[in-house]
């Protein structure tokens, strides 16, 4: 099968497992479905994938990091710092030298530093795993922020410390004084690498738009291309690419609460970026699948010291995962008691992490397609051209571990979750009804200023004032009253005229409020997106044709 034949039959895959998925008289992820389907898949026709793993990770990561970043609420994520620094930071350290150290003790013939990158690719967790997991039963949503935060920052953290260990192996030497400015310099140079990528983008699409118009299908391609741009620009400095397309997810959203794109152009781009999380994802998987009986074939029947026989790679998937679930359960369990004993300073409460929060949090610590990506990225060969050690059985074991944390999340989640409760951040109704609140205000306001309005003046003053009336009744009583006007047809079509133009005057107007809010932090982005999606549709629906 051709290149351009086996790219097709991934896509088709991937549109099929969604079907299957909610076909299926189990609640199977759809992960785990598209997994199955990929190893199918490969029995049944030969596909012609051979990517270099370079070439992997630039075409997948990128804007899968890029949305987390620019969908992520910002202010959950600070509300939350403390819990998600702990999780993202000190998690992955933890996972890296303790998981490293225990493979190493478990599988002698593979060197330390192997073993260290090896742990260094299983430490990010997927929280998109995650949320297909937890589709049927929701995982509580202040959870849910943790748990995205905790992902948005170990990936990054995780690929450069995969990214020492690789080094290590290949030079045969680390210094810990090098190896900290390396990584004050990947950091440092990452993340200014995003930010200076999509601000300089959004400065010059901006100055275009203002002088030309705006084109819907020309933001969402300058869109697609920030994540990889930023990505290519910090790899080009010697930078970290993966917290630059982090960072540039970031500086997106922050940029996005000026309003400046138009409701449109947001609503089409939404979709495509949807669709394509959905197809990235979904690709992912099924070539995982695809891939399973060649990464598992060298290092269960080969003669050399990756022949390891499928029983015992079967019995040290099942040893990681379990060392994984025990430091991470212990990790979590430390972190909430640390966060509620400062919480017991302030409030004397004298609770303690309960079982059922500790086991949720460290079982929902899914790995998936960061993990993929990343395995797949160890060289294929030393400096010297020979092998890299025990690369076969590092690729086998971690997708052996993504296949085994998908499937015990799976079942253990739904029962953890069924009826659990998780306290809400306290302020949040009473954020969206002073938002809604101020919004309709605006609105209002803003119909009253019609007046001063360019196409105002065209129009008789009764004529005017009815269409004002009307649009503040709908929005004090949402009583529709502009039909019951008389029947002259050029008064009813001017009329009409008149109630979309301020209907489209008022729905600006709340925009703006719900931006201004986000932007001063009264609002959560998760909420402002939300409202503001509401006033995105209403707006198209009433954009003249």
């Amino acid at each position: 099968m051709g290149m351009v034949s086996s790219a097709l039959a991934l896509l088709l895959t991937v549109v099929v497992s969604g079907a299957v998925a909610r076909a299926l008289p189990l609640s199977i992820p759809l992960p785990l479905v598209q997994i199955g389907l990929g190893v199918v898949l490969t029995l049944s026709v030969d596909l012609a994938f051979d990517l270099n793993p370079d070439v992997f990770f630039l075409l997948f990561l990128p804007p899968l990091l890029f949305l987390d970043g620019w969908r992520i609420p910002k202010q959950a994520l600070l509300q939350e710092k403390r819990a998600v620094l702990e999780l993202a930071l000190g998690l992955v350290l933890l996972t890296v030298l303790g998981l490293g150290l225990f493979i190493h003790w478990m599988i002698p013939a593979m060197p330390l530093a192997v073993a260290f990158a090896l742990a260094a690719v299983l430490s990010p967790t997927d929280p998109v795993a995650v949320s297909a997991i937890g589709a049927r039963i929701p995982i509580p949503s202040r959870l849910m922020h943790i748990l995205e935060g905790e992902s948005l920052l170990n990936d990054a953290a995780g690929l450069v410390c995969m990214r020492f260990a690789v080094a290590a192996v290949l030079s045969g030497a680390f210094s810990p004084l090098d190896a900290v400015a390396t990584f004050l310099w990947l950091a440092g140079g990452g993340l200014a690498s995003g930010v200076a990528v999509v601000w300089t983008a959004t400065i010059a699409k901006n100055w275009v738009a203002r002088r030309v118009g705006e084109e819907p299908g020309s933001q969402i391609v300058i869109s697609l291309i920030l994540p990889f741009a930023a990505y290519i620009l910090a790899e080009h400095l010697g930078c970290s690419g993966i917290l630059a397309a982090v960072s540039a997810g970031l500086t997106m959203s922050y940029l996005e609460q000026s309003g400046q794109a138009t409701a449109s152009t947001r609503i089409r781009r939404t979709a495509v970026w949807d669709a394509l999380q959905f197809t990235v994802n979904g690709i992912i998987f099924v070539l995982l699948g695809a891939q399973l009986p060649t990464i598992v074939a060298p290092a269960t029947w080969s003669s050399g010291t990756d022949g390891v026989g499928l029983p015992l790679l079967f019995a040290y998937v099942v040893a990681i995962c379990l060392t994984l679930a025990f430091l991470r359960y212990l990790w979590v369990w430390l972190s909430l008691s640390f966060t509620m004993l400062r919480s017991r300073r302030s409030t004397h409460d004298a609770s303690r992490p309960g079982w059922r929060l500790t086991a949720v949090a460290s079982l929902a610590g899914v790995r998936g397609a960061v993990t993929l990506a990343g395995v797949l990225t160890l060289p294929l060969s030393l400096n010297d051209g020979t092998p890299f050690p025990m690369r076969d059985l590092a690729c086998s074991l971690a997708a052996g571990t993504i296949v085994i944390s998908l499937i015990s999340s799976s079942l253990g989640l739904p029962l953890l979750l069924r009826g659990m409760k998780m306290p809400e951040s306290p302020l949040v109704d009473e954020r969206e009804n002073r938002a809604r609140t101020l919004a309709a205000e605006a609105a209002i306001e803003a119909i009253g200023r019609a007046r001063d309005l360019p196409f105002a003046d065209e129009t008789e003053p009764e004529v005017l004032a009815d269409a004002q009336a009307e649009i503040v009744t709908l929005y004090r009583s949402r009583i529709e009253g502009w039909s019951r006007i008389d029947d002259d047809a050029q008064r009813v079509r001017r009329m009409d005229h008149l109630d979309r133009e301020l209907r489209l005057l008022a729905l600006r107007a709340e925009r703006d409020t719900m931006f201004r809010l986000a932007r001063t932090g009264q609002l959560p982005d998760d909420l402002a997106r939300r409202l503001v999606g509401e006033l995105d549709l209403l707006e198209a629906r009433h954009m003249p044709k």
